[in-house]
């Protein structure tokens, strides 16, 4: 039975779909430990589980935008989720460090064919409503930001690092058999398109080079590079340099997924009362470009304390929950015969834009401040509302009045 475009379950599946990745990450992250003890190799070396992983989605996307541009989003997606279920089984029975790498690259691979949730929203919807759906979808992707390292380390508790793997494995079946039987084809396919190379290096030129969808691109990876930035910075600064335990940094943790839930939220009620998506998405950046500029002001200058550092980072949180939605939308608009290769390319960008901005943290961390975080935070953060405005307004004013 075929689940309706417009009905809560396939907002669900949606979401579902869309936090793919998301499980892949954050429900290993408290096992590194475990995993390298078990299977007799350092610590940091384990951490490589997670470079793959994250290098699969950021290259893989690449390759299954043009083909559910060719053949549907349905039978990639659903490659994708199957890879995904067999790479878990193959993580959870892996006997040594180079087969898990191997395996999580694998995994990776088939999470990212979750990308195309953008694309999907695209397929099906226009204007407010795709905005909605969007937002529903940032939501759903923090709720899984929220529970899964505490999900993971009961997991760990209750048996081995293996278990974890298992149950990425059982989520991921239930999810395959769902749109197996749930989700029909979204995309208008045309037939006659051919699969060659040089109609995939079009259609990213394409992307590439349209004014309005890769300032955009731009303006959500930036957005991004200062989430990752804080997602990387918070741990070392709060527990390395604070002293926090790290179920009291969880707590901060799960308070910034849920400012993030709190902005999408805010943004479905703003669409609700008639707010433009131009006006929302110039309130979320101009929040999170003044409350980085802000932490990193009163970081230079000493003034830093739990409360203000926790503050400011909730700040940027619901500015981000604010603006993705409406940029990950207007990215989408433009193109929507090549939205498979949109949504991969934004993905793409994205992942490497996070990568960068992560591990420049971690390079620049001096062992006891916020410095590296708040200074990695604000360039981004004001790189995203320099490309909107510079940009992507401009781009859309001539586009519009001619």
């Amino acid at each position: 039975m075929r689940i309706q475009p417009a009905s809560f379950a396939f907002t669900l599946l949606l979401g579902l779909l869309a936090s793919v990745p998301y499980s892949g990450i954050d429900m290993s992250l408290p096992a590194l430990a475990a995993t390298g003890a078990a299977l007799g190799a350092p610590p940091a070396d384990v951490g490589f589980t997670m470079s793959v992983f994250m290098l699969s989605l950021a290259t893989a996307p690449l390759v299954y935008g043009p083909v559910s541009d060719r053949y549907g989003r349905r039978p990639v997606v659903v490659f994708g989720v199957t890879l995904f279920v067999v790479g878990s089984l193959a993580c959870a029975l892996a006997q040594s460090l180079p087969v898990l790498l191997v395996c999580r690259f694998s995994q990776g691979c088939g999470a990212a064919s979750t990308t195309l949730t953008f694309a999907i929203i695209r397929d099906l919807f226009e204007g407010d409503n795709a905005r909605a759906k969007m937002a529903n979808v940032v939501i759903a992707i923090n709720v899984v930001t929220l529970i899964a390292p505490t999900a993971g380390a009961a997991l760990l508790a209750l048996g081995s690092w293996r278990l974890i793997y298992a149950i990425q494995f059982v989520m991921g079946l239930v999810l395959l058999i769902a749109l197996v039987t749930g989700f029909a084809e979204s995309a208008k396919i045309d037939r006659t398109n051919r699969l060659a190379p040089s109609i995939i290096g079009r259609s990213y030129l394409q992307v590439l080079t349209h004014p309005i969808s890769f300032a955009y691109i731009l303006v959500g990876a930036a957005a991004g590079g200062t989430v990752m930035a804080y997602v990387t910075g918070s741990s070392l600064f709060f527990i390395n340099s604070m002293g926090l335990r790290p179920n009291q940094y969880g707590l901060i943790f799960s308070a910034c997924s849920g400012s993030v839930m709190a902005g999408a939220f805010l943004d479905r009620r703003l669409a609700a009362w008639n707010f433009s998506p131009a006006h929302v998405l110039m309130m979320g950046l101009t929040v999170s470009a003044a409350a980085s500029g802000l932490f990193l002001a009163t970081t230079l200058v000493g003034w830093v304390s739990l409360p203000l550092v926790v503050s400011l980072l909730v700040a940027v949180a619901v500015a981000f929950g604010l603006s993705i939605p409406n940029a990950m939308s207007a990215t989408m608009h433009p193109l929507p015969q090549i939205a498979g290769a949109v949504g991969a390319v934004t993905g793409s960008i994205q992942m490497m834009v996070g990568a960068v901005s992560s591990g420049l943290v971690a390079c620049l961390y001096d062992g006891r401040s916020a410095l590296s975080m708040a200074a990695v935070m604000t360039p981004c953060s004001l790189l995203a509302l320099a490309f909107y405005l510079l940009i992507a307004r401009p781009a859309e004013r001539r586009v519009f009045a001619s």
